[in-house]
């Protein structure tokens, strides 16, 4: 069975169901990305007493990704 040079290879459902469901993510945290710049170009940025400090963002995502690393 011979193929033409660049013709598409179909996926397995399952397999386009990881894709779509991948891209819906990826469009979602690009929304919420957009959303949070449009807000910051309508309003400024926003006090420093109403931020959260960046270590404790990167320490509280450590722990999310901690909590599903599997254990050894």
């Amino acid at each position: 069975m011979s193929q033409e040079p660049g013709a598409r290879q179909p996926l397995e459902p399952a397999a386009a169901d990881v894709v779509r469901a991948y891209a819906a993510r990826t469009r979602a945290d690009a929304d919420r990305f957009a959303s949070a710049l449009e807000d910051i170009a309508a309003n400024g940025l926003p006090a420093v007493e109403e931020c959260t400090p960046w270590e404790e963002l990167r320490e509280a995502h450590l722990a999310r990704l901690a909590t599903q690393r599997p254990a050894a």
